[in-house]
């Protein structure tokens, strides 16, 4: 009777050989597909974050309080520069929802290691209507990597970029806030990623009445 033959070396280096590179490309096809979830759920998490600034934003100037009587009440805008990125600084005095009374916030943009990232600073707060008694300041991270932000007022038929209630005596009837950002993951040194923007438009709402040809906001 003839006897069972085993395998070879011959043979068993080439079933590893074989086993080797389908091991290689089935773990190629996870990586790269764990690296797209990853970044979907980076950009995905990043939208969901701008919207979210952006909606806060919007909802404090829409409840911007602002009267010419009153030389603490302010909304300011001021257009700024970062080596060719377009920021805005916006003071203002609004109702806030997770503060009692009348807050004055400072929107500002501060870089980090070559990184643009929105600040927020409640510099002062109180309950009040004459707003004299100051509280100390509190400044928070709000939106981190951004390319650009804007706050815009409407000023007739155009957008300005900087304004001061303190000599127009009144709020802008418009706000049109801005975000951009790249929607990947970019190393500092690398420019190629795709820019999306976030925008909306705020309407002050508190007390609008007609101030010297324009709308001044009252309690």
């Amino acid at each position: 009777m003839r006897k069972d033959r085993g395998f070879t070396l011959l043979e068993i280096l080439i079933s590893v050989a074989i086993l080797s590179v389908v091991l290689t490309a089935l773990y190629q096809t996870f990586f790269l597909s764990h690296k797209a979830l990853a970044a979907v759920d980076g950009t995905l998490l990043k939208l969901q974050e701008s919207r979210a600034f952006v909606d806060i934003l919007k909802r404090e100037i829409e409840s911007v309080y602002y009267s010419p009587d009153n030389n603490y009440s302010v909304f300011s805008t001021e257009d700024r520069d970062y080596f060719g990125r377009q920021t805005s600084r916006l003071t203002m005095t609004s109702f806030s929802s997770s503060i009692e009374g009348v807050v004055k916030l400072n929107y500002n943009v501060d870089e980090r290691d070559g990184r643009l990232i929105i600040t927020k600073e409640i510099i002062s707060a109180c309950s009040q209507p004459d707003l004299s008694q100051p509280s100390a300041s509190n400044k928070v991270d709000m939106l981190e990597d951004v390319e650009s932000f804007t706050v815009e007022s409407r000023f007739g038929n155009r957008w300005v970029k900087t304004w001061d209630s303190s000599l127009t005596k009144y709020v802008p009837d418009e706000v049109k806030i801005s975000v951009t950002f790249f929607l990947t993951n970019k190393d500092k040194q690398d420019k190629s990623g795709r820019l999306f923007v976030i925008s909306d438009i705020a309407k002050p709402r508190v007390g609008k009445v007609t101030y010297n040809g324009g709308s001044a906001s009252v309690l």
